[in-house]
């Protein structure tokens, strides 16, 4: 088959002649450092006899899908002034990987609909013993969301 392959599994006698028998051109056996250090050193020894170099590598991982070049264009239609959005549909790579890719955080999803100030008078009218259906009618706000702000000042106090 291949003249090098890549190990995840310790290698024992029986696996060394599995490997061997179905790779007969092998040259060379790649596996993680933590394996390696497990390999008896006359397995070692027996591979090099037999031409086989053992080596660790520290990260063998999925390959990565877009390089350099691609990190490059991101920046360059940025510059340009293109959002990452109109990016995203320009180079068909999906929009967290743009924002993977150029190193900047996600921006964060809605805004809140409710300032602090109304959060804030729901719970102080609420301490004062009004019902959540009051509180609802003085500041027309929706009854649901008035009981949402009073279990999540709860969830605080708990």
């Amino acid at each position: 088959m291949g003249k090098e392959i890549y190990v995840n599994q310790p290698l024992s006698s029986q696996k060394i002649m599995e490997i061997l028998d179905k790779n007969p051109e092998l040259e060379k056996i790649k596996c993680p450092p933590s394996i390696y250090q497990r390999i008896a050193p006359k397995y070692l020894e027996a591979l090099s006899k037999l031409g086989v170099d053992v080596e660790a590598v520290s990260y063998k991982g999925r390959p990565t899908k877009y390089d350099e070049e691609d990190v490059e264009k991101i920046s360059l239609l940025q510059k340009k002034g293109l959002s990452f959005q109109e990016i995203s549909e320009k180079l068909c790579i999906p929009l967290k990987t743009i924002y993977y890719l150029n190193k900047t955080p996600l921006k964060k999803g809605r805004k809140k609909k409710y300032s602090s100030e109304i959060i804030q008078e729901v719970k102080e009218q609420s301490e004062n013993g009004l019902s959540a259906r009051e509180i609802s009618k003085n500041l027309n706000i929706p009854l649901r969301t008035v009981y949402s702000f009073m279990k999540a000042d709860e969830k605080k106090l708990d």
